[in-house]
């Protein structure tokens, strides 16, 4: 009959968080990355905002 668990595998019960280190020089962020960024947040802040008035009015 087949075991629950293989003999080798041992259940951690305090698994240690593991960092991933970045190696290489960081590239900064550039202006474009940023805009883009806003006008999504602005976009889904218009889409919710018009989602609401929609909702209120109905």
């Amino acid at each position: 009959m087949a075991r629950a668990f293989p003999s080798r595998h041992m259940p951690h019960h305090h698994p240690v968080l593991r960092r991933h280190h970045h190696r290489g020089p960081s590239r900064p962020v550039r202006t474009s990355d940023l805009v883009l960024a806003l006008l999504g947040v602005v976009l889904l802040g218009g889409f919710a905002l018009m989602t609401a008035a929609a909702l209120a009015a109905a």
